[in-house]
């Protein structure tokens, strides 16, 4: 296929994404014949321009609802994902308490730590029902976060949640993210999920936020979570080195989790 022009292109990205709702990095450089990294310039610009909003590795038309659903996503960068949640799941240790994040990717940790040998005596914390589904028949104690059901992202959220975390700490908190920025932190579509998710991890000793490539240096929304003052940051190999560089001039620790074989 021959490539279009920037203009032509971009006008082609906005009708696509108009008229499906959703269209991904991967779809729209198989439809346009360019690169995964041009379209990603281009919906940057389209964004900048007030023409798209950009999220879970692609875009969406603004005439869309911005956020998809907990079952959208768990289709999406399903290998990152699992390669992210198996680095995650090789720190836990014997007799932690740790957090699990609601997410299509604290999801595959759950999985993962099913599949971990010798983790005797583990706790985990979740408000997520992808989580609790994954754990419901594991050898571990786990703790559900009750509250106000939020069906996009199939999480608790609110006043009764958040008063359940303040009676708990923990060795690890892995939080989720719909976007992540390295000035900014952690972007969500709610005000109620950044102020569960910085509540979170100030229970932590060690905070990890799982993204796959295409969350990192996002703005989709306008819900920011403050970090604390130390966080690791663990993605895929696709990510782009210079916005790790970015990361890692703020002072957080980035880790690339190889792929899975």
């Amino acid at each position: 296929m021959a490539r279009h022009p920037a203009h032509a292109r971009r006008a082609e990205i906005v009708r696509l994404a108009t008229t499906s709702g959703l269209a991904s990095v991967e779809e729209l450089s198989a439809s346009l014949g360019v690169t995964a990294s041009t379209i990603r310039r281009d919906l940057a610009k389209l964004t900048s321009q007030g023409k798209l909003a950009r999220t879970y590795g692609g875009a969406i038309s603004l005439g869309h609802h911005p956020e998809a659903s907990l079952r959208q996503r768990l289709g999406e960068a399903y290998a990152a994902k699992h390669a992210i949640a198996r680095w995650a799941a090789a720190q836990v240790q014997p007799g932690e308490t740790i957090l699990l994040d609601a997410g299509s990717t604290t999801g595959a940790l759950a999985e993962e730590l099913c599949s971990v040998a010798g983790l005797s005596e583990l706790t985990v914390v979740t408000a997520g029902i992808t989580a609790m589904a994954r754990l419901a028949e594991a050898d571990f104690d786990v703790i559900a976060l009750g509250g106000r059901l939020r069906p996009l992202s199939q999480a608790f959220v609110g006043p009764l949640t958040e008063s359940a975390v303040q009676r708990v700490s923990f060795d690890r908190a892995f939080m989720g993210a719909d976007a992540v920025h390295a000035e900014r932190g952690i972007c969500e579509a709610a005000l109620e999920q950044t102020r569960l998710k910085e509540l979170m991890m100030s229970r932590a000793e060690h905070t990890y936020v799982l993204a796959h490539a295409e969350k990192l240096g996002q703005s989709p929304f306008h819900a920011w979570a403050v970090m604390p003052a130390r966080w690791t940051l663990v993605t895929d190999e696709s990510a782009d080195p210079e916005e790790l560089d970015r990361f890692r001039g703020n002072g957080v620790e980035v880790v690339v989790a190889p792929a899975v074989s």
